[in-house]
């Protein structure tokens, strides 16, 4: 076994201190899956995100999945309030956005583990619906 995968591995809410490698981890993702460069300097990437997350920390929900002390994967649920109805007053519906897994921890459905923990998170929130 491999002896990176000795070590304990765990989904949680990011914490203040996790946004640096979150947006590590984002910038990473883009790097692999984009044709083009990215316009923004990295390090003024991962300063404007690591703002925009706490800003919008309310709406936007990020689990990491950790491996030891180490962020190897991270997925968001943005939440968007909905228009209120007779049967609901306060309404809202979710999206799954950014699932990433770290290419040497792939193909053991770390993934899907992380999908299912948003769900479950959107569960806990009663949104009525979520896209994923």
């Amino acid at each position: 076994m491999a002896p990176h995968l000795t070590k304990t591995l765990h989904i949680r809410p990011a914490r203040p201190d996790d946004l640096e490698a979150v947006a590590a981890l984002r910038w990473q993702w883009v790097q692999e899956t984009d044709e083009a460069p990215p316009v923004t300097p990295r390090d003024a990437f991962v300063r404007h995100f690591v703002a925009w997350s706490q800003e919008n920390a309310s709406s936007h929900h990020c689990l990491v999945m950790v491996r030891g002390d180490v962020v190897i994967g991270m997925a968001c649920l943005a939440v968007t309030r909905r228009v209120p109805s007779p049967r609901a007053l306060e309404r809202a519906s979710g999206d799954v956005q950014c699932v990433y897994v770290v290419p040497h921890e792939r193909e053991g459905g770390l993934g899907g583990r992380l999908i299912d923990a948003v769900l479950e998170l959107a569960r806990e929130q009663g949104l009525e619906r979520v896209n994923a």
